[in-house]
């Protein structure tokens, strides 16, 4: 009867120290991701950081693709137009293309280290204490990837600055890389070329089939969730591109049919950008469809929710995706506080 009763009162200390507990982020605080080819912040911007006690932003300094010969070269650096603000820890990011990890020389990960630290003291940049790579790796890569992080990260440690990685949903089912924790990606949940209507930014429904990893998933991670909108160009069965800048108060070229889509009411050709950057023309055809698409706040609250439950430390650092203007303005403050806060 003694053993019994011993074994009950037990039972709750023994199921403790069976749970799983992941360590948390390092120096977590609520953060932003800066995703522009000019590093310039205006009055809005500035305000957001000091209102929502943003202390860490994640810089995207350049891309690594391909050029014509095959060879992955930097491109997208980014111009310095402005120093950030005091107090602000700076996280840079590098992008690098799938493709380049196939055609990478042995000096790759030595080179992308040097060149962003070179970055850094050249333009002043304080308080950096990691790097992170983002990169849209998949099974057939994931060897020359590992190998490319774990001589980044080797280099790096001489200069005393961690690794960090991006993490994107379908990753979690594979292999965790060799960086001291990712930030996993809660957005651009769905593939948006595929012609529905459905919201590819974050949609509940796109997560729930990588949850089961979740708990399990053997890396340090925080939560990153989107901040933007998308106009998606959809005719003739496929899709045809994003309208970065349309106008779809122009009823002469519009037609509303609620206000999440449009149709198409004359052909033309319309320019799009990308920040300042042109892009290729699109083709405008009379019935094609417009959808509106945003970060809708009561998504992320419902997923957020949901993680937190599986991973409770998920959410201890919490980073909108990106800093900009024209996204702030769109939200209530309330939505932000319950987005950065457990």
């Amino acid at each position: 009867m003694l053993q019994r009763w011993l074994f009950f009162l037990l039972l709750p200390l023994l199921l403790a120290a069976c749970e799983r507990h992941h360590p948390s982020v390092p120096r977590p605080a609520p953060s932003v991701y800066f995703w522009r080819t000019t590093l310039s912040l205006d009055g809005c911007e500035r305000d957001f950081l000091r209102h929502y006690r943003v202390k860490k932003m994640y810089v995207r300094f350049f891309d690594v693709a391909l050029d014509a010969d095959a060879r992955p070269m930097p491109v997208a650096t980014l111009q310095f137009a402005q120093s950030l603000p005091d107090g602000l820890e700076v996280v840079p990011v590098v992008f690098i293309t799938e493709p380049c990890l196939r055609h990478a020389p042995k000096d790759f990960a030595t080179k992308v280290a040097k060149r962003v630290l070179q970055m850094v003291e050249t333009h002043g940049v304080r308080g950096v204490r990691e790097i992170q790579i983002d990169c849209d790796w998949t099974g057939r890569s994931q060897a020359a990837y590992f190998d490319f992080l774990e001589k980044m990260r080797e280099h790096l440690r001489e200069s005393g600055v961690g690794l960090s990685a991006t993490i994107r949903l379908h990753q979690l089912s594979m292999t965790p890389p060799p960086v001291d924790y990712g930030v996993l990606m809660l957005y651009n949940t769905a593939d948006p070329t595929h012609p529905t209507g459905r919201n590819p930014i974050l949609d509940h429904r796109d997560v729930r089939p990588y949850e089961r990893y979740l708990s399990t998933y053997d890396l340090p991670l925080c939560a990153a969730y989107p901040d933007f909108r998308w106009n998606r160009l959809v005719g003739e069965g496929r899709f045809k591109g994003f309208l970065y800048d349309a106008n779809l108060s122009d009823s002469t070229l519009f037609l509303p049919l609620n206000d999440r889509t449009y149709l198409v009411r004359q052909s033309r050709y319309v320019s799009t950008y990308v920040g300042s950057t042109a892009q290729s023309d699109v083709h405008l055809h009379v019935g094609d469809t417009i959808f509106v698409h945003e970060s809708e706040p009561q998504e992320i609250f419902a997923v957020k929710a949901r993680l937190s439950r599986l991973r409770p430390e998920l959410h201890r650092q919490v980073i909108l995706y990106p800093l900009d203007r024209r996204n702030i303005v769109r939200h209530k403050p309330a939505n932000y506080r319950h987005i950065f806060h457990p």
